[in-house]
């Protein structure tokens, strides 16, 4: 095998969750965007799924063999570069594995880093010699890469010497010459975890108070969590004519969803930076959201949507009802909106950045009478079952 048949074996092994996982995050959304552009279609990406939600002996089960078949490309030296995408807790540590392995290896890694409660794992989740191991792991690695200029000042305290990047998460932008959905002009929309961290339940709190100003407002949230205790406290706000469970929604009901909302709204007490917020800019859908991670970087409060402080739910309200009352500046807002996120979020800006990494880290792309044939997790590379 000649020197140049055997670069063109080497790949970069992406690390994220396993695409056949019934529940999805932030992390296979940003993923998709990849795929759907082309990234894996123009370079030599080999995605490895290293969870599964379902069953413990299940994630077991999927960690092990992604964790295998790594090992046999590192060994057949295939693993030009690693691109793990790690949020905190056990998926920190499932990556920490992976990119521990690389670094012995000598080979380049991206830690990529999402979620919104990385610094208070680091701060409230670990003892000494924890917190000393992921400063070992953000000094080591090639690229830190966070998704928002508060992150990058906050991980620059815990690990100076860290050599870390802003790129934010990509979104497709809807063109000036779409077509604009008819909108309800009375639906909330809340896409994410109906849990107290994302926020949910204070936005129930604060549609009864809506509710007493709007009287026809539809609240329309998409997304698992208990459905039974969700009604019990709708009935008890007085707002169950009003909420309509919709399930996880994804894809073009997701589209829907967005395009035909007034406001889409997103109360968490921690956050990377929110797809689903990004992916409301994109439609011209005027947000209303904590500031809170990135979502400042995204949302300009008064411009493109209102920004408020987490838990205040008078506030919240307030934001709701104004919004709700004025169509030309939910009109405003949502161009406004758009347009920022054409000039910051596009897939064309986010991916160019992305690209740029992996070249500077003399990684080369498919050659072009290859693309249009994107590695898989599951098709062209060695399988190792367990």
């Amino acid at each position: 095998m000649t020197a140049a048949t055997k670069a063109d074996r080497r790949m970069i092994v992406m690390l994220g969750m396993h695409p056949a996982s019934k529940k999805r995050g932030g992390i296979s959304s940003v993923v998709d965007v990849y795929a759907e552009s082309g990234l894996f279609a123009r370079w030599p990406i080999h995605y490895l799924g290293t969870v599964m939600s379902g069953s413990m002996l299940g994630k077991v089960r999927t960690f092990a063999s992604a964790l295998c078949e790594f090992l046999v490309l590192l060994l057949n030296r295939q693993v030009a570069l690693v691109h793990a995408h790690a949020a905190s807790r056990a998926s920190f540590w499932r990556k920490s594995v992976f990119v521990l392995v690389s670094l012995a290896a000598h080979r380049p890694v991206i830690l990529h880093l999402h979620g919104g409660r990385f610094i208070h794992f680091y701060r409230d989740d670990c003892g000494p010699l924890r917190r000393w191991l992921i400063r070992f792991i953000l000094r080591r690695v090639d690229r830190v890469v966070v998704l928002s200029s508060q992150w990058k000042r906050a991980l620059s305290e815990i690990a100076p010497e860290a050599n870390i990047t802003i790129i934010f998460n990509p979104v497709k932008v809807s063109s000036d010459r779409d077509q604009p959905a008819a909108r309800n002009t009375q639906a909330v929309l809340f896409l994410g975890r109906l849990s107290e961290a994302k926020g949910f339940f204070d936005l129930l709190k604060a549609a009864a108070l809506v509710k007493q100003q709007c009287p026809n407002l539809e609240l329309r949230c998409g997304g698992h969590g208990d459905v039974e205790a969700i009604e019990a406290q709708a009935r008890e706000l007085g707002i169950a004519s009003s909420l309509k469970l919709l399930g996880w929604v994804s894809g073009d009901i997701k589209e829907r969803e967005l395009s035909q909302a007034a406001i889409y709204v997103l109360p968490s007490y921690a956050e990377g930076l929110p797809m689903a917020v990004l992916e409301a800019m994109a439609s011209a859908t005027p947000v209303i959201a904590t500031a809170v991670g990135g979502t400042p970087d995204a949302i300009v409060d008064g411009v493109t949507g209102y920004l408020v402080e987490p838990g205040d739910i008078p506030m919240l309200a307030d934001r709701i009802v104004r919004l709700l009352r004025d169509a030309a500046l939910r009109e405003r807002f949502g161009l406004e909106a758009r347009n920022r996120a054409r000039q910051l979020f596009s897939t064309e800006t986010v991916l160019a950045q992305v690209e740029d990494l992996y070249a500077g880290l003399d990684v080369l792309p498919r050659p072009i009478e290859s693309r249009g044939k994107p590695m898989s997790a599951t098709s062209e590379q060695v399988k190792c079952e367990v």
